[in-house]
């Protein structure tokens, strides 16, 4: 059994997706938040508060791997300042794997291993699209 939390950066927040993968079958764990917000000061406390709030998360839920959504550094969809702050925190996390997807390898194995089910049928919220679908990447890549 394998457990992934798949992630998107979006302005201040962190969107997540729990996705457990076992004998073949994925499960939705349930999860007491969608997303993991950075407050507005951006201090290195509100960071370390946000890294903590994550980790603790990603222990309770007993989450081998976090995988996140790659943003662009340049271009019309490029990522914000904040947003690499908040990857930058949840890289240098002690005790957990983090890897980054991009846009390519994402579009490549949805390609190669399309969803299984249409993401309107999962019960998630629209805004959680993104992070399921890297948690989703990543279990048919390892």
């Amino acid at each position: 059994m394998m457990r992934i939390c798949g992630v998107e950066l979006t302005g201040n927040d962190a969107v997540v997706c729990l996705l457990e993968l076992a004998q073949q079958q994925f499960t939705l764990p349930d999860c007491r938040v969608r997303k993991i917000s950075l407050p507005k000061m951006h201090s290195r406390d509100d960071l370390q508060k946000f890294q903590a709030t994550f980790a603790k998360l990603m222990q309770d839920y007993q989450v081998d791997k976090v995988v996140i959504r790659e943003r662009l550094t340049k271009g019309k969809f490029a990522g914000g300042a904040v947003s690499f702050k908040l990857e930058a925190a949840l890289q240098l996390m002690n005790d957990i794997a983090v890897e980054l997807y991009s846009s390519a390898a994402i579009k490549q194995t949805l390609a190669d291993k399309p969803l299984p089910i249409p993401f309107s049928e999962t019960g998630l919220k629209g805004f959680q699209e993104q992070a399921f679908v890297v948690a989703y990447v990543a279990h048919m890549q390892d």
